[in-house]
């Protein structure tokens, strides 16, 4: 049940979309190939476990987790627009 000027199944329809675009997001992060031996950013060695266990790794865990980090504090992007979360 949509409310205001909206059809109805507006609502689910936004709460669709929001998750085809948080798996497209997510798919596109997924490394693959070949895993390299030194971390892209530092330089460090890769552990070999590391490597194992994720195919076309490219970075070492301290960079992976710096990356990570940036890329969840830019990612402040509000669809719906509530007032609430824009005055926080």
């Amino acid at each position: 049940m949509a409310g205001g000027w909206t059809r109805d199944g507006a609502v689910q329809d936004q709460i669709d979309a929001d998750i085809e675009e948080a798996v497209e997001r997510a798919r596109s992060r997924l490394t693959a190939g070949e895993s390299l031996i030194e971390c892209e950013e530092c330089e460090c060695a890769i552990p070999e476990k590391r490597r194992e266990a994720i195919p076309g790794v490219r970075f070492c865990v301290e960079c992976q987790s710096a990356l990570e980090k940036q890329e969840t504090v830019s990612s402040g992007f509000n669809r719906r627009g509530s007032k609430d979360s824009q005055l926080k």
